[in-house]
């Protein structure tokens, strides 16, 4: 994908820093419009298990938290949410948990298969790091894209934030992906406790040379059961203008407004969808568990029922001037004409 803009590193940061917001976002929206028109595409995400193997410094589900409630859901659970996912008009379902080693390879592949048979949607995974086989044997049973988050790509606070893990072999996870046939993204937290600006010009470059389907950058929120509890939260932003400068460098990916956004700031996510973002992700998990889905505070806070949810979704949009695609949603290759 041809980049809008050539960007190097000493304008990025003069970006980050806001010395041009006028024209960052004004620029990302005319871009994000020639690829995407008006429409808003929707993921409708089910978030299917909080138990995590990892031990990262800065998410709620932590394997050493044990104060937050767990839950898991059955296979039929995550079915009929992916269902519910189709039946609303959406095109994409993101089957997203914690690296819960309890669902293995078969029952993935089973999963995958009944919704296919079921329904029409394209399907993301978010299951962290798997091996090989599973990967393969999932893209066989109908997964079509595969997000796996970097959140840094500085080696040295990589390993500091996410114990026993190391970038470089979540880098080759990519590229494994990538080879596998997936549409594949990745992103970051933008205001980790021990980066910069510095740290997210070269990332915001990193991520783009990799030319990916999908980029998201969401801001860091402390969360008090994790030992980043008493660090400030991240700027938002600053976020939406690492938003703008991956559309300029990357015009025709999704690049999703995240729910991060909103715990900070109230209407921050709708307010990004005009400064380059093309997607948002409502959840589908059932109600009774969603709340229980901490990554940070504030994730699936609302309390209102997900039909009541949608309603609102469309109404903030179509006030905005855009609409709700149907459309799988795939990246974009070439301008939409």
């Amino acid at each position: 994908m041809k980049p809008a803009e050539t960007l190097g590193k000493l304008e990025i940061k003069a970006l980050l820093a806001g010395e041009a917001d006028d024209w960052l976002f004004a620029r990302a929206d005319e871009v994000k419009r020639q690829y995407f028109g008006q429409e808003i595409w929707l993921r409708g995400i089910v978030e299917f298990s909080s138990y995590c193997r990892c031990d990262c410094h800065y998410c709620g589900l932590r394997a050493a938290n044990r104060d937050i409630e767990r839950y898991r859901l059955s296979h039929q659970e995550i079915i009929d949410s992916a269902l519910k996912v189709d039946k609303a008009g959406i095109g994409t379902l993101v089957l997203q948990s914690g690296e819960d080693s309890r669902f293995r390879q078969d029952g993935i592949s089973r999963i995958l298969s009944t919704i296919k048979q079921q329904s029409q949607l394209a399907i993301t995974l978010s299951l962290g790091e798997r091996s090989h086989s599973e990967l393969a044997l999932w893209r066989e049973a109908g997964a079509d894209r595969y997000l796996l988050k970097l959140e840094t790509l500085d080696a040295e606070l990589y390993s500091r934030l996410r114990p026993g893990r190391v970038l470089d072999k979540r880098l080759k996870l990519l590229e494994t992906l990538k080879s596998l046939g997936y549409e594949t993204g990745s992103g970051i937290i933008c205001g980790l406790p021990g980066s910069n600006s510095d740290a997210l010009a070269d990332a915001l470059l990193a991520l783009s040379a990799m030319e990916l389907e999908m980029l998201a950058v969401g801001p860091f929120v402390s969360h008090p059961q994790t030992p980043l509890a008493n660090t400030a939260n991240g700027n938002v932003l600053e976020c939406q203008r690492a938003c703008a400068i991956l559309r300029l460098l990357n015009p025709g990916a999704n690049i999703p407004a995240t729910s991060a956004l909103d715990a900070l700031q109230s209407g921050a996510r709708l307010d990004s969808l005009s400064r380059g973002c093309n997607v948002l992700m409502p959840s589908f998990t059932p109600q009774k568990d969603s709340s229980k889905y901490l990554i940070y505070p504030g994730k699936n806070a609302s309390g209102c029922p997900l039909e009541q949810r949608l309603a609102d979704i469309k109404l903030s949009l179509k006030a905005r001037g855009l609409h709700c695609s149907a459309d799988r949603g795939n990246a974009r290759r070439q301008i939409n004409v």
